[in-house]
């Protein structure tokens, strides 16, 4: 199962080169169901895995000067506070064992992992959505705009902190919509938001468990290879004509994550 969960490793960096986000979110899947890590510590093996890969991902956006740092802010901010309180403070909160409905026991792991399927469905529409609406630029920003933006953030952030997930399915439109940067700019500026985000969440909750850095390191060097892979290909394929069928894909897992937890 670990050859496999390597090699989905290396997908996971592909997509996030090609499309500027999306692979993040399967990477608490592969963690627990393809490395038998547990969910828990599944979303900070998370954290540090897209992170180390979306500083790789964002240095050639970087070099291209796609990349808007004031926008970056904006949104980084929030998030990254977001984040900070919800590893620290809420996530220690969730009890091992949440609720029991006859014979069935919502444990923590079964929450988290039943959290990232429902963002895994939300996800797997804004990608399956976006292919058939265009999304209009203008040049006047509305100052609401910005608070807007900053609340979003705030939202990525608990996300964030919560699931272990990167947030790029959310960041993108958010820069693009709100904030009126165009997308080849938003993926480059998502992606460094992105690497903050998950860095700090990592830094901010590292000591509250155990971390098996060999194997962690491994997955990530892979990814981070799979990144520079997604980035070179990004030059000859069309990544937004990839997004819906891999939308399509998210959708299937996490509908197979719900069935799995709550019925198998």
């Amino acid at each position: 199962m670990e050859i496999i969960g390597y090699t989905a490793a290396v997908l996971i960096g592909i997509s996030l080169g090609l499309i500027g986000g999306g692979g993040s979110i399967l990477t608490v899947p592969v963690l627990v169901y393809l490395f038998g890590i547990d969910a828990f510590l599944a979303t900070e093996y998370s954290l540090f895995i897209v992170g180390m890969s979306s500083i790789a991902g964002s240095a050639s956006y970087f070099k291209k000067g796609l990349v808007n740092f004031k926008m970056a802010l904006v949104f980084g901010i929030p998030s990254v506070i977001s984040i900070f309180l919800t590893r620290q403070y809420i996530l220690p909160l969730i009890p091992v064992e949440i609720l029991q409905i006859h014979n069935f026991t919502i444990t923590r792991n079964i929450f988290l992992l039943l959290v990232f399927a429902c963002l895994m469905i939300l996800a797997s529409y804004k990608m399956i959505k976006s292919n058939s609406s265009k999304e209009t630029l203008e040049n006047i920003q509305d100052e609401n705009n910005f608070f807007l933006a900053a609340g979003q953030g705030s939202i990525v952030g608990i996300l964030t902190g919560l699931v272990g997930a990167g947030g790029g399915f959310m960041i993108i439109p958010a820069l693009v919509n709100l904030l009126k940067v165009p997308m080849k700019t938003a993926i480059g500026t998502s992606l460094v938001i992105i690497s903050f985000n998950s860095l700090i969440g990592f830094l901010s909750s590292v000591n509250q468990v155990k971390i098996e850095w060999k194997l962690l390191v491994s997955i990530t060097v892979i990814a981070v290879a799979g990144i520079i892979m997604g980035s070179k290909l990004s030059k000859k394929i069309d990544g937004k004509k990839l997004k819906p069928a891999f939308g399509w894909f998210i959708l299937i897992m996490g509908i197979y994550i719900i069935t799995k937890e709550v019925f198998l």
